[in-house]
């Protein structure tokens, strides 16, 4: 059988763990009608913690219910994407030959979406016009209209105001619109701070964290009986252990242990190849990200965590950079908002990411070596 663990950005994982119950909130809220508070969703939380597959499995759920859901991403020409996807699901819809558009299919009951076939439009509406003409041909079927925008950051900032301003507008014209954004913390922090976007302050906020370990190995038990390979209880107890909880983890760890097994049921022998071979792969995919994308001051601070085995206390961070509390907080702040590090206590801070501090221990002689010679706040 094919490996079916998934443990690529997006992918959605053979088993989804521990987001039931948002996706039933989701569900319920299509179901309210509009107005209902569900409908406008911002996602958040670190790198490698399911925002993008959670974005998936609710426009599946929209689409089990017949809805029509346009998946986009925060890059340049966001705004003229989804007017054509508007136009052309609008072209779907209409039965009447014209304007150079015909209907190749259409299927709205149980299963959603629509196949479309659309001739180039000369002339491009607007966003708002757009989104009325398609929700107009939607209605009349009984059903809505779902938008999930991944990746938002602060670059894409004046096409999201845009677009938020034409979903308020429809909100407050109740139309049977949802939306549903994700990106990092820091970036939905952004968002919510922007003068012209406070309606979104009452979106429902949902921070994706840490999976509880008894469900990873439920999972990783199931996926592994699923796939015809096994896994004695002392293998499954260390896979399980070495994910952490963090969700691409788990898909890394299930992924290389099932190849490190060949054949047969996984042992320990196996599993710990497979964990071995996870935290390199963990290391160079999104460690080297996440450190990558930070100020050379962010990554100082980092590797003065670095030195404690477990959570680091405030305090004796700021001892080692030489700095006071009040620098050390600047820092402390920016990280815990890129969703690097979070609070552990009173005073004290750790990493979010399983093994970055194992990995910036063996690797801070080469951060420190890139750092030298000046650095950027």
């Amino acid at each position: 059988m094919p490996n079916p663990f998934k443990p690529t950005a997006g992918a959605r994982p053979p088993l989804l763990i521990g987001r039931q119950q948002v996706l039933d909130e989701f569900g319920t809220a299509l179901e309210d009608g509009p107005g209902a508070p569900g409908r406008l969703s911002l996602l958040t939380g670190a790198r490698g913690v399911g925002k993008t597959v959670l974005l998936t499995e609710m426009g599946e759920s929209a689409r089990a219910r017949g809805w029509v859901v346009v998946d986009e991403t925060v890059t340049p020409g966001l705004l003229g994407r989804l007017v054509d996807a508007a136009a052309a699901a609008v072209a779907s819809l209409d039965t009447t030959p014209h304007g150079g558009r015909r209907v190749s299919g259409l299927t709205v009951a149980g299963v959603g979406g629509v196949v479309f076939e659309a001739a180039p439009r000369q002339d491009r509406p607007g966003l708002q016009v757009a989104l009325e003409q398609l929700l107009d041909a939607l209605e009349a079927h009984g059903v809505g209209l779902l938008v999930t925008v991944d990746e938002v950051h602060r670059k894409g900032m004046p096409e999201l105001r845009q677009l938020a301003a034409v979903h308020q507008h429809l909100v407050r014209r109740d139309r049977d619109v949802a939306l549903a954004l994700a990106g990092l913390p820091s970036a939905v922090d952004a968002l919510l701070g922007d003068d012209v976007l406070t309606f979104l302050r009452r979106a429902e906020r949902v921070t994706l964290a840490d999976l509880p370990l008894p469900a990873v190995r439920q999972s990783l038990g199931q996926t592994f009986d699923g796939s015809g390979r096994g896994i004695r209880p002392e293998a499954l107890d260390a896979a399980t252990a070495a994910t952490g909880g963090y969700p691409f983890m788990v898909q890394l760890v299930g992924y290389h242990v099932w190849r490190a097994a060949h054949e047969g049921v996984v042992d320990l022998a196996a599993a710990a190849t497979g964990v071995a071979a996870a935290r390199v792969r963990l290391g160079s995919t999104v460690h080297e990200a996440n450190l990558n994308a930070l100020s050379a001051v962010d990554r100082t601070y980092l590797v003065a965590m670095a030195q404690d085995e477990g959570a680091s206390r405030t305090v004796e961070v700021a001892r080692r950079l030489d700095r006071d509390m009040r620098y050390q907080s600047v820092y402390r702040d920016r990280l815990i908002a890129a969703g690097i590090i979070r609070p552990a206590g009173h005073g004290l801070v750790e990493f979010a990411v399983p093994y970055l501090g194992e990995y910036l221990r063996e690797h801070a002689a080469r951060y420190e070596m890139q750092d030298r010679g000046g650095s950027r706040g």
